[in-house]
């Protein structure tokens, strides 16, 4: 699978969603390979746009299509700066990835030295679905330089809180301290995105 990550900041964020919405309509017909996204606003008026193709040549050829450029060009119009893209080969998922069904999704972005470590504790996820059961699916997105971007699927923001104070409480299985070494790790300099309205395609 290969991810693309788009965020900029938009203020004018019903005709995004709209924007957003005519490409699944319009264009993803012809996009061989696109899979899904997921998309939303933080409320610093960030949009989110997680992008999912089966392969980076799949992605580019949608890109390189007349009718995608000449979209392109109308979305980044409405936008309130300039666009900034992540493109990341090497994905990991935790469940099934995610769910349509989401009510809130949390963004997770960071760097790490050692990506591997992280995808391990990803893949664990027996241990990760004990430590957070309200997760209802992940993935993880790595660059070449050990930027990633996680992407969680909750089913409300209600579950995620309720499960982030029950976690702060010790009323949740103590993950074992290996775990919490590579958690505290992973997220010593990560930054939190909450996409408290999230909208979703799939193929």
């Amino acid at each position: 699978m290969f991810i693309q990550v788009i965020c900029a900041p938009c203020t004018r964020q019903d005709d995004a969603h709209a924007l957003i919405d005519e490409w699944r309509r319009d264009l993803a017909p012809g996009a061989t390979g696109w899979l899904g996204g997921t998309y939303g606003f933080t409320d610093d008026d960030q949009l989110m746009a997680v992008v999912r193709f089966a392969s980076r040549e799949d992605a580019r050829a949608s890109s390189d299509r007349p009718e995608q450029g000449a979209w392109a060009a109308r979305f980044t119009a409405l936008m309130d700066g300039s666009l900034e893209y992540h493109d990341c080969d090497d994905v990991t998922m935790m469940l099934d990835g995610g769910s349509d069904d989401a009510g809130f999704v949390q963004v997770i972005r960071g760097r790490v030295d050692d990506p591997s470590r992280l995808k391990a504790m990803m893949t664990d996820t027996e241990t990760l679905h004990e430590m957070r059961p309200e997760i209802i699916g992940a993935t993880l997105a790595l660059e070449a330089d050990g930027s990633f971007i996680e992407t969680v699927a909750f089913a409300s923001e209600e579950a995620a809180r309720a499960g982030e104070e029950a976690a702060r409480a010790g009323e949740k299985v103590e993950p074992p301290a290996e775990v919490q070494q590579e958690l505290a790790y992973a997220l010593k300099d990560a930054t939190f995105h909450d996409l408290h309205h999230p909208w979703f395609h799939s193929a």
